[in-house]
């Protein structure tokens, strides 16, 4: 099942998503409440081309937004750093969520060095504390494209991570969250990142150092996951501020970021001063 949030009339609702076509549901409640409540699931109202339904964020208000560092080892090679023995972990805050379809925007007073990151997103579908590896997977409901926009001069300016990769709109989630049962193998799946048309990112899940369920296993191990979390796994190689020259995203710029089997995550850039 493909399943979206998406604004009506200012209000989040839900929908099946097949084919071309918006489905709402008969759901009072976001996503999190649906993860809670498990509905019967049953279309409630007119279908909405999708090309027309305005995406909300695939998940608005999880606990946490847990993301990997260098869990792709081609992508530590290009950083010249060594792929870590333990998960590299650090935060994204809830605010930097946004749709597809959604602007990334930023004050140019505040970074010029904005880089894309294409990830697979996996959302938690059960509270899970010091889950064995083994059942891990029972604790995922789903997953979903995720853009861990990161601004480079702060990332590197702070050595820590968490300013530079939680400014407002820097967290493009979407564009809906494909249920576990459609996806058996999370690491088969091919990842793009594409900018204006152009493929800058072109990777594979299997390329991923920690896999899912060691992830989730790991990470609940230290705190607790709840419905609706969210776990970045990780960026292959690609990313612009390792590239000769350099890349960063610019003023109207579109990025794309495609995972097979879920969808296509489009934003567009703008900046501002002030």
């Amino acid at each position: 099942m493909k399943i979206a949030q998406y604004f009506d009339k200012n209000r989040i609702r839900l929908g099946i998503v097949e084919e071309n076509t918006l489905l709402p549901i008969g759901f009072d409640g976001d996503m999190i409440d649906f993860i809670l409540q498990k509905p019967e699931v049953s279309p409630s109202g007119d279908s909405i081309p999708m090309d027309r339904a305005q995406l909300a964020a695939s998940v608005t208000r999880p606990t946490k937004i847990i993301a990997l560092g260098l869990n792709y080892a081609d992508h530590a090679v290009e950083g010249k750093a060594q792929v870590p023995e333990a998960p590299l972990i650090f935060a994204k805050f809830p605010n930097s969520l946004i749709g597809s379809g959604q602007t990334i925007a930023w004050n140019l007073n505040i970074t010029k060095k904005v880089d894309y990151e294409a990830e697979l997103a996996v959302v938690i579908g059960k509270k899970a504390f010091d889950i064995p590896e083994a059942q891990a997977m029972e604790a995922v409901f789903g997953y979903t494209c995720a853009n861990d926009v990161s601004a480079r001069d702060l990332q590197f300016g702070d050595k820590q991570w968490v300013r530079g990769k939680s400014l407002d709109t820097f967290c493009p989630l979407g564009p809906w969250i494909v249920t576990k049962d459609e996806i058996p193998d999370p690491h088969d799946l091919k990842i793009y990142c594409h900018l204006n048309g152009q493929t800058l990112q072109d990777s594979h899940t299997g390329e991923m150092f920690f896999k899912v369920p060691f992830l989730v296993s790991f990470l609940s191990r230290h705190f607790t996951l709840m419905p609706g979390d969210l776990i970045l796994t990780g960026t292959p190689s690609g990313v612009g501020v390792f590239r000769t020259p350099r890349m960063y995203l610019k003023d109207g710029d579109q990025v794309v970021v495609e995972i097979e089997g879920i969808g296509r995550l489009v934003n567009f850039c703008r900046t501002f001063e002030r």
